[in-house]
């Protein structure tokens, strides 16, 4: 059983209510419920220690008379067990009993980490075609605008002059500077020459390709 039981009656529900409010307010108190009898009055019951209800049930009241009526408070200290009878709310059991909350159990978090494709997880896949001997030369004349020497020749053949007839301008457009200087001079028939491949940028590069392939 709780040290103290406390009683509020007003006459009226807002009273009630404002009584109710101020009790919570003012002591560390529980408030258990509430009781209505014709005509009209509504009664507060509230639990605790001794001291907290005595001092809730003042403040209860007080704050009932300024918008309504009073009609009687009560403490009772130690309240006897057989008044859990009369008001079920008074058994400890029920006092301390508290609405279980489910835990739910956090599952650990699956950190995926994406693995970066390494060349050997990449399958080529050869496809012949009747232009194969095409793409030999296409390869051919980007390794030779890339500076890369080949093996199978000399640099006296290197600096073979060559046409666009089997490069695309695609191609061609994905070259850095160094690259289309290096190609210009290694096309036949380029428009400019020499120094003034060396000083062309690569948009200027780039025109002069686009014109060839007219």
């Amino acid at each position: 059983m709780p040290k103290a039981f406390g009683l509020v009656e007003t006459r009226g529900l807002v009273a009630a209510i404002e009584a109710a409010d101020a009790m919570v307010k003012t002591s560390n108190i529980k408030l258990i419920g509430k009781e209505r009898t014709d005509p009209a009055m509504i009664t507060i019951k509230i639990v605790g220690d001794v001291a907290a209800v005595k001092s809730a049930v003042e403040a209860g009241a007080e704050a009932a008379r300024k918008v309504g009526e009073i009609v009687a408070t009560h403490i009772i200290p130690q309240p006897d067990q057989q008044l859990t009878n009369l008001f079920p709310e008074l058994d400890d059991e029920k006092l301390i009993k508290k609405t279980p909350v489910e835990t739910v159990e956090e599952k650990p978090k699956k950190v995926v980490v994406e693995k970066s494709k390494q060349p050997e997880d990449v399958q080529v896949v050869e496809t012949k075609t009747s232009d194969e001997s095409a793409k030999d030369t296409i390869a051919r004349l980007r390794k030779e605008a890339l500076g890369e020497k080949q093996s199978s020749k000399s640099e006296s053949d290197s600096s073979e002059m060559m046409s666009l007839d089997n490069v695309s301008l695609d191609e061609v457009e994905s070259m850095n500077v160094h690259q289309l200087r290096h190609f210009a001079r290694s096309v036949a028939g380029f428009p400019i020459q020499g120094r003034e491949i060396s000083r062309a940028n690569r948009p200027e590069l780039i025109k002069h390709f686009r014109q060839l392939k007219k």
